[in-house]
């Protein structure tokens, strides 16, 4: 074996269709175009959202609602959440890093604390927002709920 006479394994290697170039080759004339129309035409490129002349879906719509640019978006974490995380690592403090670690929460993520479930630890607890019932039950149990 040399350079001289390697050849790529038979059937991976198929020879390209010249378009174009004759009737003798069987793809002259239209050139597998088809007959007439805009898409036959060289430098034909299709608009997105374009449906052959018929109003777009984007234009059949009218416009509705907006988007509040004050809204900020909290990940929601419940009581629930907290105990086991608590129970699991045996924590009396919880802040977001104990969180990011649990991989409950992105890096950048809000937090905000909901009530649902149980809280039977006394814990420390660090978020972003307090729902009323979460804070209460936190009190409760004889922790503190911390707003950063």
């Amino acid at each position: 074996m040399n350079l001289s006479n390697l050849t790529p394994a038979s059937g991976s290697v198929k020879t390209r269709k010249r378009i174009g170039r004759g009737s003798g080759s069987g793809l002259g004339g239209t050139s597998t175009r088809g007959h007439k129309g805009q898409k036959s035409r060289s430098g034909y490129s299709r608009k997105i959202g374009f449906e052959g002349g018929q109003m777009p879906i984007q234009r059949r719509l009218p416009k509705f609602g907006f988007k509040n640019i004050n809204r900020v978006e909290y990940k929601a974490i419940n009581l629930e959440t907290l105990q086991v995380i608590a129970d699991s690592k045996n924590l009396t403090k919880i802040g977001l890093q104990d969180l990011r670690e649990a991989g409950y929460i992105s890096k950048t993520a809000l937090v905000k604390v909901l009530g649902k479930g149980k809280l039977t630890s006394k814990l420390e607890v660090e978020a972003n927002a307090f729902s009323k019932s979460a804070e209460d039950a936190i009190v409760a149990a004889g922790g503190n709920a911390v707003k950063i």
